[in-house]
C-alpha cells in the first residue's frame, strides 16, 4: 500500500495539485483535524521498504451512517477536497461509492444545517471518487493481482520452504493452512507452486466422500517421504460444514498413522517487506489513479484501477463490487462452477492447471509419442517449475518425456534419458547434422526447449536446418527463461521476478546502511547484458534517482543533470542517492565511470560507493511468481504440443514444416500466446540480443517523476475504462446487460 500512497502522492504533486493523507482510514475522514494532512514531497520518501500503511487504517462504524459521511463530507469541503482516492477491499469501495452518490444530498443538508456556505457547497458540487484495490486475499473481481497479494504469497512459500525441509528430513505430513475466508487464491496459488498433495478452497469444495480418497491419495504418495496439504481458512464440505486444519489432521492420523503436524499462519501473510511486484504494482495503480482523477467528470462512474495480464485498465468500480458479491452468491446457492468462472479468468487457469498436476493419472494406452526437454543456457529460478510440469502433463497425455543432458551439444551427441534435464550454451549449428541424428535415433517427436536468448536462436537455428534435414520438421516450443527478460514473444520470461527481487532486497539493505550515514550516493550494477528490464524494475521498486540503460540513450548532459538533481537532493530531508546501472548501457559510460564522475562532482555535498551485484541474480529460491508462471508455461507448451501433433500427423509419421510448428510460448499483454520463432526474426536486435521493442520502457518516465525530474508525462496510451467481463455464467437478466462480449486476447486465452 505504501508504494501506490506514495505513487499518489508525488504524481499529485507533479500535475500541480494539492494532495492530502487521511490518516486512519474512514474514521480520520469523519473525525478529520489532524488526521487530514497536506502531504509532502519528502514525507513519503523511505516507505517503499515497509509493510502495511503508514497512515494507518481502520475499520469505521461511523462512515456506515449518513451522520458520518455528513462530518465526513464537511471535512473534507472545509479544505476544498473534490477527489478520492481509496485503497482498501470492496467494502471500502463500497462505501466511498455509497458517499460518492450521496454527496450532492449531503452538501444540501450542510448547508441548510448553515455548517457551509453555497459558495462553498458550488465549488465542492461534484465529488470524485477512484479505487485502488488493497488485499492480500485477492478476492476483488476484475483485477488479475491486488495490492498484497504477491508479498503475502512470498510469506508463505518462505514458510513452506522451510517446513518442506523438515517434513523430508522426517516422513511427516504437513498441513498449512492460509488465509482467504471467502477466498482461496493463496491457498490455490500455494499449491500450485510447491506442489501440494491437496488444496481445500472454498470456490470448489471436495466432493463427498473425499475423506477416502485424500487417504488413497497420501498412501500412493508416501514414496516421496513428503505430503503437504493446504487449506484455506475458509474451507468448507458440500454441505458447507467448515473443514479446518484440525479435522483434517485427525483424520490423516487415526486412517493412516500418518506423523501429521499443522501450522497456522495468521498475520504472517500480512505483514514483512513489499515484494518487487507489489511495490511495481502500487506504484502503477497510483500513477493510474492520478490520472482517472484528474480525467474523471460528473458522468464518470467511480472507478477501481486494476491489472489485466501486464495492463493497467479502468473498471467501473460497482460492476467489480457486484461480481465479487456474485462469487459469495454462487457459493451460497452450490453453484462451484460458476463461483471458479466468476473469479476470473487468472484464477479458473490457475484451478485447472493445478487439477491437471496433482491428479496424476497416466492413461491406459500410451500415445507412443517421445516428447524431450532440453534447458539452453545459464540457469535460472523457476526453471524447474516449467520441467516439473512439462513432464507432469507430458506423462498424463501418455507421452514419453525425455531430459535432453547438456543442452544442445548433449541433444548432439545423444544424452538422452528420462528427466531430468541439465544446461549448456552452446548453438546448435555447429551440431546441425548430429543433432538430426539424434532426432531420428530417440525416435523424438518434439522439443521443449527451456532457455533465455541462446534458446530462442537454437530454435531458430533447428527451424533454418529443416530445409536440409527432415527429422527437424517436428513441433518445438521455446518457453522463455532468463533473469534477462530479453527474449521476443514475451513481455516477462521465468525467472526475471526472482532476480528483480533479489536486486530490490539488496537496494533495501544498501539505503538502509545509508541511514546512520548522510549525504551518501550508492551506484549499483546489474545484470541483463543489453536489456535494461532488472535496472529499470528494480529502479522502480527501490525508488532510484536513476537507472542508466542500454535501450533509452544517455549522454554527458544526461550525468551532469543527473549529479545537480542528487546536489539539490541533498539539501531536502532526504539526503542519500540511488543510481542504478545496467552491466552493458554504454561501452565508455562504465560503472567505475560513473562512479569516479559522481564521486568528482559530489566532493563536498556527498560521498560515493559502488556495489556490482553479479551472479547473486542468478540464484536464490524461486519467488511465488516464476513458480506459478513457470508451471503454467511448461504445462500449456505440452498441451499445445499434443495438439501440434495431431495436426502435423500424416500418413502414419509426423512432419512438422510450417512456421507455425516452432514457436515462442510468451506472455503478451493479457495472455499467453505462441508466436512463430519465424516471424519473431523482424522484432529482434541480433547484435545486441533483445527485443526491438519493450512494453516496460513506458514504465521509465513514472521512475523519473517518482524521483523528482520535471519530465512530461504521456498519457495517450493511459487506460480507458472497460467492462467486468462475464461469460458462460448465468447471470441475472440486470447483469446480463452489463456484459459485454469479450475481447480478441480473452477469446485466444
Amino acid at each position: 500500500m505504501n508504494a501506490a500512497v506514495r505513487a499518489t502522492v508525488r504524481v499529485g504533486i507533479y500535475t500541480g495539485a494539492k494532495v492530502y493523507f487521511v490518516h486512519e482510514g474512514y474514521q480520520g475522514l469523519v473525525d478529520g483535524g489532524d488526521n487530514i494532512k497536506l502531504a509532502t514531497w519528502e514525507s513519503v520518501s523511505m516507505m517503499l521498504q515497509l509493510g502495511g500503511t503508514v497512515i494507518g487504517s481502520a475499520r469505521c462504524m461511523d462512515f456506515r451512517a449518513r451522520e458520518g459521511r455528513m462530518k465526513a463530507a464537511l471535512n473534507l469541503v472545509k479544505l476544498g477536497i473534490t477527489n478520492l482516492c481509496v485503497i482498501g477491499g470492496d467494502g471500502s469501495l463500497t462505501g466511498a461509492n455509497q458517499f460518492r452518490k450521496e454527496w450532492a444530498t449531503l452538501l444540501v443538508d450542510l448547508v441548510k444545517a448553515g455548517k457551509i456556505t453555497d459558495d462553498e457547497a458550488r465549488k465542492s458540487c461534484h465529488l470524485n471518487i477512484v479505487g485502488m484495490v488493497g488485499s492480500i486475499d485477492n478476492d476483488f473481481c476484475g483485477t488479475d493481482m491486488t495490492i498484497g497479494t504477491d508479498s503475502a504469497l512470498h510469506r508463505i512459500i518462505e514458510v513452506v520452504d522451510a517446513i518442506t525441509t523438515t517434513a523430508q528430513s522426517h516422513q511427516r505430513t504437513f498441513i498449512l493452512e492460509v488465509m482467504g475466508r471467502h477466498c482461496g487464491y493463496l491457498a490455490l496459488v500455494t499449491a500450485l507452486a510447491c506442489g501440494a498433495d491437496w488444496v481445500f478452497i472454498p470456490e470448489m469444495p471436495p466432493d463427498d466422500g473425499w475423506e477416502g480418497h485424500l487417504c488413497r491419495r497420501l498412501q500412493r504418495a508416501r514414496g516421496s517421504r513428503l505430503n503437504v496439504i493446504i487449506v484455506a481458512e475458509g474451507a468448507m464440505d458440500r454441505a458447507g460444514n467448515p473443514i479446518s486444519s484440525e479435522d483434517i489432521k485427525k483424520l490423516v492420523e487415526k486412517n493412516l498413522g500418518f506423523d501429521t503436524r499443522t501450522t497456522v499462519l495468521g498475520h504472517v501473510q500480512r505483514g514483512g517487506t513489499p515484494s518487487a511486484f507489489d511495490r511495481i504494482l502500487g506504484s502503477r495503480m497510483g500513477v493510474e489513479a492520478v490520472m482517472a482523477l484528474l480525467e474523471a467528470t460528473p458522468e464518470t462512474p467511480a472507478c477501481v484501477v486494476s491489472l489485466s495480464g501486464n495492463q493497467a485498465v479502468r473498471l467501473p468500480l460497482m460492476e467489480c463490487v457486484q461480481v465479487t458479491k456474485d462469487v459469495t452468491t454462487a457459493m451460497a446457492e452450490k453453484r462451484w462452477e460458476d463461483a471458479i468462472k466468476l473469479r476470473g479468468k487468472s484464477f479458473e487457469n490457475n484451478w485447472n492447471t493445478y487439477k491437471m498436476l496433482a491428479h496424476i493419472n497416466p492413461p491406459d494406452t500410451k500415445s507412443n509419442i517421445n516428447v524431450a526437454i532440453v534447458n539452453i543456457g545459464a540457469p535460472c529460478a523457476g526453471m524447474n517449475a516449467a520441467v516439473r510440469s512439462a513432464v507432469r502433463i507430458g506423462i498424463i497425455q501418455g507421452h514419453n518425456m525425455l531430459a535432453v543432458h547438456d543442452g544442445f551439444e548433449g541433444l548432439a551427441q545423444g544424452k538422452v534419458c528420462t528427466p531430468y534435464a541439465l544446461h549448456i550454451a552452446v548453438l546448435p549449428s555447429e551440431y546441425i547434422e548430429e543433432i538430426s541424428l539424434t532426432i531420428a535415433k530417440f525416435n523424438i517427436h518434439s522439443l521443449v526447449i527451456i532457455g533465455g536468448f541462446e534458446a530462442y536462436m537454437g530454435g531458430l537455428e533447428l527451424v533454418q536446418g529443416r530445409d536440409k534435414y527432415e527429422e527437424l520438421c517436428i513441433p518445438m516450443v521455446v518457453i522463455p527463461a532468463t533473469v534477462s527478460n530479453n527474449v521476443p514473444g514475451s513481455d516477462f520470461s521465468i525467472g526475471a521476478d526472482t532476480a528483480l527481487n533479489t536486486i530490490t532486497s539488496t537496494c533495501d539493505r544498501i539505503k538502509q546502511s545509508a541511514a546512520g550515514t548522510k549525504r551518501r550516493v550508492f551506484i549499483i550494477e546489474t545484470a541483463g547484458g543489453y536489456c535494461g528490464y532488472l535496472a529499470t524494475m528494480a529502479g522502480l521498486a527501490a525508488g532510484a534517482d536513476a537507472a542508466y540503460i542500454y535501450e533509452d540513450k544517455f549522454g554527458i548532459r544526461d550525468l551532469e543533470m543527473n549529479v545537480e538533481h542528487l546536489v539539490q537532493k541533498m539539501k531536502t530531508d532526504v539526503k542519500r542517492g540511488l543510481i542504478l546501472r545496467n552491466e552493458n548501457c554504454n561501452a565508455n559510460y562504465t560503472t567505475d565511470f560513473i562512479f569516479a564522475l559522481y564521486s568528482e562532482e559530489g566532493k563536498g555535498i556527498f560521498d560515493c560507493r559502488k556495489n556490482v551485484l553479479g551472479h547473486m541474480q542468478q540464484g536464490g529460491t524461486p519467488t511465488p511468481f516464476d513458480r506459478n508462471f513457470g508451471t503454467k508455461m511448461g504445462s500449456k507448451a505440452v498441451l499445445w504440443i499434443t495438439e501440434k501433433l495431431k495436426e502435423v500427423y500424416r500418413h502414419g509419421r509426423i512432419f512438422a514444416n510450417t512456421p507455425d510448428s516452432a514457436c515462442v510460448l510468451g506472455m503478451k499483454k493479457r495472455a499467453l500466446t505462441f508466436q512463430p520463432l519465424a516471424e519473431l526474426k523482424e522484432q529482434t536486435d541480433f547484435v545486441h540480443r533483445i527485443p526491438k521493442t519493450s512494453w516496460w520502457l513506458k514504465l521509465r518516465p513514472i521512475m523519473k517523476i517518482l524521483a523528482k525530474y520535471n519530465i512530461s508525462l504521456d498519457t495517450s496510451e493511459h487506460a480507458h475504462m472497460e467492462h467486468v467481463i462475464k461469460k458462460r455464467v448465468s447471470m441475472p437478466a440486470p447483469l446480463m446487460k452489463k456484459a459485454c462480449p469479450p475481447t480478441k486476447h480473452e477469446e485466444e486465452e
